[in-house]
């Protein structure tokens, strides 16, 4: 049978990141430096904490914006942290990871063929996102000189009447990349020059090395046009619960729970329990995990800039984006080589846009270990090949 369906959904291409982790899973003795997710268990007081909640039988729908007692918490959290006030009961919406607020805050916002401005190299899920949203994704590549900074020109070079929105995340994955008060207040000039609205995914906030992660909504103007994204996946090691949460204005922020609402009803009950004991009690875990990152963070650094690779420091996040330019290769062919050759899987930096070529990215979300033995291998490829 011959099915007419979506052609945005049949043009999507698939994640680059998945391809590598497939191979890898079926291939003994490899290490994948592939995907970004914490190699530390859920801290176990938020685990029984989920635990509790099933043992007494709360296995009830919630509110859709979610449970009042964890906006509670969420925006005591975001105002403690990173001095965001937002009314828990109006402003926010407890969403099925970071993922689904980027969604239901595309969909809410775009109507049809409006722009979206994107820095790349970014996160796989971006652009089919706004297509699927209706809308079109438009790159602005950037540029490893300003160590993948978005610049206010680069924002003005793409402004045309269609534009709608700027997509951005800092810290970056896969860059690593960061944005600093005096960086994010160039680009705020523009944004509201052009009366741009703005989707911050601000997902690996905590993990931030050089400074305190300040959020764009924290600038003069900017909180009436800024949606925040946010979760609990990275920082507090909870990827498989699922549970994230968007902030903003009331008058976006209410259609984007609308939208929900029909789509997912509302998030895991489970999971928000134990988000709610993260948000209260987790600070000391974050540091903790924090610390151990930081630490392989330079170990990476060091590593790839002793094969002779360029690699720029990355203060945010849980990669490196090292270049690969000087072995000859493409990403794509340097990725599959590498694979094949020392059982390593590395994520071509096309997967994140094509001006992620020439580049791979490396997760250190791992233990120190498997980050020696892996970077050991890849600097015996990279003498094999230059």
């Amino acid at each position: 049978m011959k099915y007419n369906l979506s052609r945005i959904a049949n043009e999507l291409p698939p994640s680059g990141i998945r391809k590598f982790f497939d191979i890898v899973t079926e291939m003994e003795d490899a290490i994948s430096l592939g995907v970004g997710e914490p190699d530390f268990d859920t801290p176990w007081h938020i685990r029984e904490e989920g635990i509790y909640s099933l043992e007494k039988g709360r296995t009830f729908y919630t509110s859709n914006s979610g449970m009042l007692d964890l906006r509670i918490e969420i925006s005591n959290y975001l105002k403690r942290k990173f001095e965001l006030e937002y009314d828990p009961t109006l402003e926010m919406v407890v969403t099925v990871g970071g993922s689904e607020g980027i969604d239901i805050a595309l969909r809410t916002i775009l109507n049809p063929l409006d722009e979206v401005l994107i820095p790349e190299p970014c996160f796989v899920s971006y652009k089919p996102c706004v297509s699927l949203a209706g809308g079109t994704p438009i790159p602005i590549a950037l540029q490893a000189k300003n160590q993948f900074r978005l610049m206010p020109e680069e924002i003005e070079a793409h402004i045309t009447d269609k534009t709608k929105a700027i997509l951005m995340a800092f810290p970056s994955n896969p860059t690593g990349a960061i944005m600093e008060k005096q960086d994010l207040e160039k680009i705020a000039e523009v944004i509201k020059k052009y009366n741009l609205l703005v989707i911050s995914d601000e997902i690996y906030a905590e993990l931030s090395y050089k400074e305190k992660h300040i959020s764009i909504a924290t600038l003069p103007g900017m909180r009436e046009r800024t949606i925040v994204i946010n979760g609990f996946s990275k920082a507090y090691a909870m990827t498989g619960w699922r549970i994230g949460y968007a902030v903003g204005p009331k008058e976006i922020i209410a259609p984007m729970t609308i939208v929900h609402q029909y789509a997912i009803m509302c998030t895991p009950t489970t999971s928000q329990y134990a988000a709610l004991e993260a948000a209260k009690n987790g600070d000391s875990d974050i540091e903790e995990m924090k610390g151990a990152y930081n630490q392989r963070r330079r170990l990476m650094v060091d590593g790839f800039r002793k094969m002779g690779l360029d690699c720029f420091e990355p203060f945010g996040a849980f990669y490196v984006f090292p270049s690969i330019q000087k072995t000859g290769l493409s990403s794509e062919e340097f990725a599959k080589q590498l694979l094949f050759d020392q059982k390593v899987a590395v994520v071509p930096g096309t997967a994140f846009g094509d001006c992620g070529e020439g580049f791979i990215r490396c997760s250190y979300a791992y233990s120190i270990d498997n980050l020696k033995i892996a970077l050991e291998r890849i600097s015996e490829f990279v003498k094999k090949i230059m």
